[in-house]
């Protein structure tokens, strides 16, 4: 076969959908309002609380025909229209709802991505012969929209930006073939078509460009010149236009379906009882542990949903310290939080889910010992602490990226992920009692800089036998004054064997204060 017979790769299809009512629509449906049950029959706008009051972040048709814009403010949305009734907007359920809607979306096509606040944008390269040709895909589309409630626009492109641009600027349900010349077909359109931020649009309107054929020819050398420091593609109309032309790639992150371990059990005869309530859980737990097991993970949040007969769910959620799948242990903790449940007339459905796995490597145990001992992990006794006591009271030592002692060590839940910008040090050994605040103390010592012989704290002299140092830590500059001393740890032992851990704030000479001064920080084993 020659290079000239060869199959060509097909040009690549993008379809852009736009949910031009995302924020209301969403809310409709979850207010349980189906579409024509009096959406629309009253003016209704979303708001969200600023620092100079409640702003409009959307609004159905009668908002927007009584004068409610996208970001106006309240009180003078409620000056044009009276009667207009408010919600609250929920930005993050927006996006989740976007979210399952992008997945959703993939039975046109092999991925999708999202394209926030209110667009998906779908890969429909070599599909559309399954749907009758392209034409009939964005129809399907639009058809399958309009079922559920919401109210798209649509386009296909070659490029994601050039279909943005046409669901949002071009005729509804637009499509630029390959061959198409797609600077000419998208000369006319605005220049807001550029996905810009609303600075750099206000630039190029006061410039007088207000289409993307402004944007060619001598305009364009301008725009190099005067854009050239702005490497964000939402401040540089040069990047989206190339994007837009696809002269330069625009990557997109597809939105990939998380399977979360499930098991349930739907019962023959609704139960009342807590014993056999127990006995459900238990059997739930050893389900979930062998899914767990099959994919090599573990549970860190569980959930327990409970269905009642009367429609009634009853939920109680799990964390734990560690990555664990042993069903004892977690048909325990729940047993601890089943106490206060109501069944009512009976629970006919209990299902155990696993909101939030990490990877878990399977081990080989020693039977026998484990046997004989039966002792218990250090996170399974963590997790036994935070049900009864709650997780709140439940606290634990982390290392934190500091020289300073004090600073070099914070407290955080046990649920919580460590978090640090310059990971662990290799500090020296520390005393296991640190004291929140250093204590002063008197110090007798041969030289300024020689080690130290005698000291007084809280009343008593102590003689020092043994003494170890300096450890020199020098003040953290990006965060200290200039004026601020350097420290000499020394670890010391006194004729009783007692042991601490002092420190001489500064060196005799140093030019940043008097005399040096002598704190105790610690005490050790």
């Amino acid at each position: 076969m020659t290079e000239s017979s060869l199959p060509s790769a097909p040009a690549r299809r993008i379809l852009a959908i736009w949910c031009r009512r995302l924020a209301i629509d969403r809310w409709r449906l979850a207010e349980g309002i189906g579409e024509g049950e009096g959406a629309d029959a009253a003016p209704l706008a979303l708001i969200a609380e600023t620092a100079h009051g409640p702003r409009i972040t959307a609004a159905n048709g009668m908002g927007a025909a009584g004068g409610a814009r996208q970001g106006m403010m309240l009180a003078d949305a409620r000056t044009l229209c009276p009667e207009l009734a408010v919600a609250p907007a929920d930005p993050a359920s927006d996006l989740a709802f976007l979210e399952r809607l992008a997945l959703w979306a993939q039975r046109w096509g092999p991925w999708s991505a999202l394209d926030p606040p209110d667009g998906i944008v779908v890969d429909v390269t070599g599909v559309s012969h399954l749907f009758g040709g392209e034409r009939s895909l964005v129809a399907d589309t639009k058809a399958a929209f309009e079922k559920r409630g919401i109210a798209v626009r649509l386009a296909i492109a070659p490029t994601a930006g050039a279909a943005w641009a046409l669901s949002h600027h071009g005729p509804d349900g637009a499509i630029l073939k390959p061959r198409d010349d797609a600077a000419a077909r998208l000369a006319d359109l605005p220049v807001a078509a550029l996905r810009l931020d609303d600075d750099t649009l206000t630039v190029l309107k006061r410039l007088g460009l207000k289409r993307l054929c402004d944007l060619h020819g001598v305009a364009r050398e301008a725009l190099v010149r005067r854009f050239r420091n702005r490497r964000a593609p939402a401040a540089s109309p040069l990047v989206r236009m190339d994007q837009l032309l696809g002269r330069v790639p625009e990557p997109l992150l597809p939105v990939v379906s998380v399977e979360v371990p499930l098991v349930q059990r739907r019962l023959m005869e609704p139960i009342r009882h807590r014993d056999l309530l127990d006995r459900v859980v238990a059997d739930l737990a050893e389900d979930l542990a062998r899914q767990l097991e099959g994919r090599g993970e573990g549970a860190r949040r569980l959930e327990l949903g409970m269905w009642r007969v009367d429609g009634e769910v009853v939920t109680r959620r799990l964390e734990l310290a560690a990555a664990s799948r042993e069903p004892a242990h977690i048909a325990g903790l729940f047993g601890r939080k089943l106490d206060d449940v109501d069944a009512g007339f009976g629970i006919e459905l209990v299902r155990l889910r696993s909101a939030w796995t990490e990877p878990l490597a399977l081990g080989q145990g020693d039977f026998e010992e484990a046997a004989e001992t039966h002792g218990t992990s250090l996170a399974a006794c963590i997790d036994r602490l935070s049900v009864r006591l709650g997780a709140e009271a439940v606290r634990r030592p982390v290392p934190h990226a500091s020289h300073l002692p004090e600073r070099a060590q914070r407290w955080q839940g046990p649920l919580e992920t460590e978090k640090s910008s310059q990971g662990e040090f290799e500090f020296h050994a520390r005393p296991l009692k640190l004291f929140d605040r250093a204590e002063p103390i008197a110090v007798l010592y041969a030289t300024p800089d020689g080690l130290p012989r005698r000291f007084r704290w809280r009343g008593s002299v102590h003689e020092i036998a043994r003494a170890e140092g300096p450890e020199r830590i020098a003040p953290e500059w990006w965060r200290e004054r200039s004026c601020v001393r350097l420290r000499d740890y020394y670890r010391i032992e006194d004729g009783e064997g007692r042991r601490y851990w002092i420190y001489r704030d500064g060196i005799a000479g140093d030019g940043r204060g008097g005399a040096p001064l002598w704190f105790l920080h610690g005490l050790c084993a």
